[in-house]
């Protein structure tokens, strides 16, 4: 699903492994190979320098009691503007990776502990490339994204284990 707010432009975000609000594959996930799932960018603004993603669950650790921060899978910055699709194990020349929360750089999948879970990967387009934050945190790319974001799209995947 898009997001578009009166001083963002409108941009599309999407897999070809699930729909918008569809069922993420194990593939994709912790009980499964962790592969990235691939996504697809459309509707960048022209006057976007660089492309931003995190992947987020909002629902950590229980959906019925979720923390205020949730639990961050991926975080990247300073992708190309041009970037029109991101494929598992690509990272675009000259992007950036912060820390999930695990502590580590790159994509972890899901592996929710209770429950049906939301995934929202949310891709930002920036007026400008960050500096080389040094592998930030969800919390701190977003306090630098601030003032510089000029376009938003979002996925959101669901999952849940089996037997949860």
């Amino acid at each position: 699903m898009s997001t578009t707010t009166a001083t963002h432009g409108k941009m599309t975000v999407t897999s070809r492994s699930f729909k918008n609000n569809g069922e993420i594959p194990s593939v994709h996930t912790a009980d499964g190979n962790d592969e990235p799932f691939p996504i697809f960018i459309a509707g960048v603004p022209p006057n976007a320098k660089s492309l931003a993603l995190v992947l987020h669950d909002p629902d950590a650790p229980d959906p019925k009691a979720p923390s205020v921060s949730g639990w961050t899978h991926c975080v990247m910055y300073n992708i190309p503007a041009s970037t029109t699709s991101l494929r598992a194990g690509e990272l675009p020349s000259g992007s950036l990776l912060g820390v999930n929360d695990w502590k580590k750089t790159g994509y972890r999948g899901p592996s929710p502990k209770v429950g049906k879970h939301r995934y929202v990967t949310t891709v930002y387009a920036l007026d400008q490339l960050l500096p080389d934050l040094k592998e930030p945190s969800r919390t701190q790319l977003l306090a630098a994204l601030k003032g510089h974001i000029v376009g938003t799209g979002e996925l959101v995947g669901v999952y849940e284990r089996k037997g949860n």
